[in-house]
This record gives structure tokens, C-alpha cells and sequence, in this order.
């Protein structure tokens, strides 16, 4: 965020280190941190009258707050930002955490849905939040795509695979389709997709919309959107998400509005809605991003950070994603590496298996 690094830049080394040591002490305990406490461990001897100033500068920056009016501060959600992009120092993957990943790979399930599992389950216990691991699309070229209607607002697309596979998928149609709108869809689609991955199907087809957008029926438009861009299903089949570490996120809440937002996040990840939004957070840019707070569009908890990754098939495409969320005060430091590591794991699993 560049206007938190020039904000970072403009600051002086004491409203610096006075910033660093709130975020670190909050990160560490997730208690607000007061300026008695900071006095004794700045780099320079001054008042714990002189850190408070300080302190309220920030807060009027928006980069602190106090929950109480004689408490110490906490950081807001810009100032985590800030911190994350600025002065994070993220550490080396510790031995113990790279061999308790490591040995999450020497399951003897045959199935790789067997085998992530696992990883989840162990990725949840080594960072003590609630892991994401999004199994990987299915990426055979498609021979065929058929839809059939199931009703007025409903209908199910057939995807028919050069290899065999099949997948069944159902969308909410436009409004007022019939069988023969539906077939000229399909149509229309399969003079496109024959021989393309679905990545592939999705690219030209966007491509294709855009070019001819006007001549191209809205129907077939509308199902493109709808039928092929969103994964249907709801978890399952080839690509669906495995949650694991609901109970440390239990254990980390607090307050009872604190547990509330968590039992809301796992309503959310129980329904495995917007499972493809999962995707598209990491699909963006190779490596480890982290999303805090409100930025966190995924999720309807608005107190959590998300940091995730994605990980490559052997033909180094982004097939799938693995993270961690839990509450803002995350150990970022820590579950970057972690999280950076894991995701190369299951892209070696993936491309060994394909």
C-alpha cells in the first residue's frame, strides 16, 4: 500500500519505533500496550509521558486506537497494514514446523483429496488457526457441454471431459430460458470449448464476449457467466475446500461477541460459499498474500486475517490454494513462511500425481 509507506517513511525513528513496538506487543499478546511498558524497552531513554504523545499522534493518524479511554493502544486495521507492508519481518520456516509439514506428505492415502486433507489438518495444528486448502480444478480439456434444465431457477450443466471424467454442475439460469434457448447455448459453447482446459474455455470465451458482444445471444452470454466462471456444486467433486481448525479458532476468541464473529466465519466455510472468490485471492500474484480485516471480502467476519498462497501444477499453472485465517493478531512473521511452504508442497504432490 503506498500511502502507507510514505506515510511510514515520513515518520520520525521515535513515532517509528514507538508504532513497531504497539504492533509487536499486540501481535504477541493481543492486549492493548501501554506506555509504561514501552519505556522500558525503547531504544532511546524517554518519559512514558513522552511515548503517550506519541501514541495519541498516531491514533489521530488512524494508525492507533484505544479501546478504552485509561488503557494502552491497539493497532487499527490501516496500522496492521501498514506494519505488514512496511516493517514485517517475516522469519525463516523453523525446522520443527518444516518437519511437521513434511511428515504430512507420508500419508498413505492413494486419493490426493486423502493426502490434503492431511495436510490440512496438519497445517491447522502447526500454525493454531483454521487452515484452507483448495483441492485443485480439474484440468483435462473438455470434449462436450450439455445443459439441462431444472426448473425456473435452476439448471444443470454437464461437463464432459477428452479423459472420461464428468462433473455436474448447477447455476442459476437467466430468467424465462427454454430446452431449445438452452441448446443453442450449448451449442454455441461447444463450437468454442472442444480440446480447451476449462481455464483455457474461460479466457476465450471472455475474449470472445468482448469482440462480439453485441451479436452474442444473451442467453449463452448470460450462461457462460453464470454456468462456467462459478464453480457450482458447493464443495464438491474435484474442487472443493478443506477447513480444518475450528477448535483453535474457538480457543483464541475472547469476548462473547469475539466467538460470535467466529461461529459466523465457520457458518460461512460450513456453506463453502464463494468457494471460486478463494481462488481468485491468490490467483493474482504468485507468493503469500495476507488480507486483514474488512479486506477480507471472502468472509462476513470482519475481525479475522487470511493469508494465503497458491500453488502450480506441473505446467505451472495456479490449480489450487492453501491458507490460514484467524484473528488479526497473527503471527504473520511466522505463518508467512509456513504458508509459502505448504503451498509449494502441494504443488509438488499435484505435479508428481499428475
Amino acid at each position: 500500500m503506498s500511502d502507507g509507506r510514505k506515510l511510514l517513511e515520513e515518520m520520525n525513528d521515535r513515532s517509528r519505533e514507538v508504532f513497531r513496538r504497539v504492533v509487536e506487543g499486540y501481535l504477541s499478546t493481543g492486549s492493548p500496550v501501554g506506555s509504561r511498558n514501552l519505556t522500558r524497552d525503547m531504544s532511546e531513554k524517554i518519559s512514558a509521558a513522552t511515548v503517550r504523545n506519541v501514541m495519541q499522534d498516531l491514533e489521530y493518524m488512524g494508525l492507533l486506537d484505544s479501546p478504552h479511554v485509561s488503557a494502552g493502544r491497539i493497532p487499527t486495521q490501516s496500522g496492521l497494514r501498514m506494519f505488514v507492508d512496511g516493517l514485517l519481518e517475516v522469519g525463516d520456516l523453523q525446522t520443527a514446523d518444516r518437519e511437521l509439514m513434511d511428515s504430512s506428505m507420508s500419508s498413505n492415502a492413494q486419493d490426493v483429496a486423502g493426502v490434503l486433507d492431511r495436510i490440512g489438518q496438519t497445517l491447522s495444528g502447526v500454525t493454531q488457526g483454521a487452515s484452507l486448502v483448495l483441492a485443485p480444478k480439474h484440468e483435462a480439456p473438455i470434449k462436450h457441454i450439455e445443459f439441462v434444465g431444472l426448473g425456473h431457477d435452476r439448471a444443470l450443466v454437464v461437463l464432459v471431459f477428452a479423459d472420461g471424467h464428468v462433473e455436474n454442475r448447477i447455476f442459476a439460469p437467466p430468467p424465462g430460458q427454454t430446452p431449445s434457448s438452452m441448446r443453442e447455448a450449448a451449442n454455441f459453447l461447444n463450437a468454442l470449448v472442444e480440446g480447451k482446459t476449462l481455464s483455457e474455455v474461460q479466457t476465450v470465451i471472455a475474449r470472445h464476449i468482448q469482440d462480439r458482444r453485441q451479436e452474442i445471444d444473451q442467453l449463452a452470454h448470460a450462461m457462460v457467466e453464470s454456468g462456467l466462471a462459478v464453480w457450482a456444486g458447493e464443495g464438491e467433486g474435484p474442487e472443493r475446500l478443506i477447513v480444518r481448525g475450528r477448535s483453535h479458532l474457538l480457543n483464541a476468541g475472547g469476548d462473547e461477541g469475539e466467538l460470535e464473529r467466529i461461529r459466523t466465519l465457520f457458518d460461512d466455510l460450513e456453506r463453502k460459499r464463494d468457494i471460486a472468490n478463494f481462488l481468485e485471492l491468490a490467483d493474482e500474484g504468485e507468493g503469500v498474500r495476507i488480507f486483514i480485516g474488512s479486506e477480507n471480502k471472502l468472509f462476513s467476519l470482519s475481525g479475522s486475517s487470511l493469508v494465503v498462497s497458491p500453488y502450480m501444477n506441473a505446467d505451472r499453472k495456479i490449480v489450487g490454494a492453501v491458507g490460514v485465517i484467524g484473528p488479526t493478531r497473527l503471527n504473520y512473521g511466522r505463518i508467512v513462511p509456513i504458508v509459502n511452504y505448504t503451498a509449494q508442497l502441494v504443488g509438488k504432490l499435484i505435479a508428481d500425481r499428475s
